[in-house]
Parts: structure tokens; C-alpha cells; sequence
């Protein structure tokens, strides 16, 4: 899956979650990505933060170090 649109999916979470305080919006972000996204998705947005995480909310850095 191409990085643009697992960016794109990525940032949309965090904009749904960015309402909530900064510790449960990351929670809720880790979350939602172990629970519906496929096993190549959560390699690939983690590939992406990894290599510096170019164009991705704030939140979704942080959210994606917390999936193990």
C-alpha cells in the first residue's frame, strides 16, 4: 500500500481523536490501528515513521511507537 494513502487513513484518525486530551488520543489512534488495520498497513506506517514520518498529524507518531 502506498505510503500517501496510509497517510492520508493515518491522519484522519488522529483528526477524529485530536478532540480527546493528548494521552487518550494517541491511545485511541494505537488502538484503532492494531484493531482494523492489516498486518503490510501497520509495516507500512511504521516504515513511515521510522524514516521520519513526513506529513503525518502529530498524534500519529507517537500512537504508531506504541504498537509493538
Amino acid at each position: 500500500m502506498h505510503s500517501d494513502r496510509l497517510i492520508r487513513m493515518a491522519n484522519q484518525i488522529a483528526a477524529y481523536f485530536s478532540a480527546y486530551p493528548h494521552d487518550e488520543a494517541v491511545a485511541g489512534i494505537s488502538d484503532h490501528l492494531k484493531l482494523f488495520w492489516e498486518p503490510r498497513m501497520l509495516v507500512g506506517i511504521k516504515d513511515h515513521v521510522a524514516h521520519g514520518g513526513a506529513g503525518l498529524h502529530d498524534l500519529v507518531p507517537e500512537a504508531v511507537r506504541r504498537l509493538s
